[in-house]
């Protein structure tokens, strides 16, 4: 099986690596800049018997993607995880930062899909966030990107079937590195989460692997075309 991961080199990109790693299995891993992280995810990919070779390049690149995609003559998994944006009340974002979230989530997503030579079969799956169905502060032109990615989702997923399957997982508030990058390292967020989620705590990162490793899975086969929410039933409240 050969499995195409972007944004591989830490968070949840990384603790997807590591579910789908297995023996008999080749990953590419795509990182845009710290190559110590992701060295270190190719280990332990490597370390769990799979095959792993990095390939950095920019998602915001159209030659950088067509590179990605050729990694493989045949693409059994591809996973669009990378995402780069900005974190601004709608009337503070400048053009060149609203161009960069959607460039580096949205446009990716439908280009790799494009580019990629998939085997019959083949699963396609996107990462999305609670930000893409309810307001979040400051979350405007990510949760754009998001929910572009869930409408070309249910697009893709009738135009490429019945060959290959694509479906996006949509996380609540997970434990991730990008919490920093809001208010307060994001300590609000994981206080209310800690509060409204029926299960009782935030996301991390392997709760949205394991929910990817299902949809890999050939017994999900009959699901195409979905946003499953996971969110430990956060979005209930």
């Amino acid at each position: 099986m050969n499995v195409l991961i972007t944004g591989a080199s830490r968070g949840i990109g990384a603790a997807i690596a590591r579910q789908l790693a297995a023996p008999g299995r080749s990953l590419v891993l795509n990182y845009l800049q710290n190559a110590d992280a992701a060295d270190a995810v190719a280990a332990e990919v490597r370390a769990r018997g799979a095959e792993a070779r990095l390939v950095q390049g920019d998602v915001r690149s159209e030659a950088d993607l067509a590179r990605l995609a050729a990694s493989f003559d045949e693409v059994h998994v591809l996973v669009h995880n990378a995402a780069i944006g900005v974190l601004k009340p709608y009337d503070k974002i400048r053009t060149s930062q609203w161009d960069l979230t959607l460039e580096s989530s949205l446009r990716p997503f439908w280009l790799l899909t494009k580019l990629c030579r998939f085997a019959e079969g083949a699963s396609v799956i996107g990462l999305s966030s609670m930000g893409s169905q309810r307001h979040v502060p400051g979350y405007a032109a990510m949760g754009a990107a998001k929910a572009g990615m869930e409408a070309l989702t249910r697009q893709l997923a009738v135009e490429l079937a019945p060959r290959v399957r694509v479906n996006t997982v949509c996380g609540g508030v997970i434990r991730t590195d990008a919490l920093r990058y809001f208010p307060d390292q994001g300590a609000q967020m994981l206080a209310i989460a800690e509060k409204l989620t029926p299960l009782g705590r935030p996301g991390e990162p392997e709760d949205l692997a394991k929910i990817v490793d299902l949809l890999v899975d050939p017994r999900s086969y009959w699901l195409t075309g979905q946003v499953l929410v996971a969110d430990g039933g956060m979005s209930l409240r």
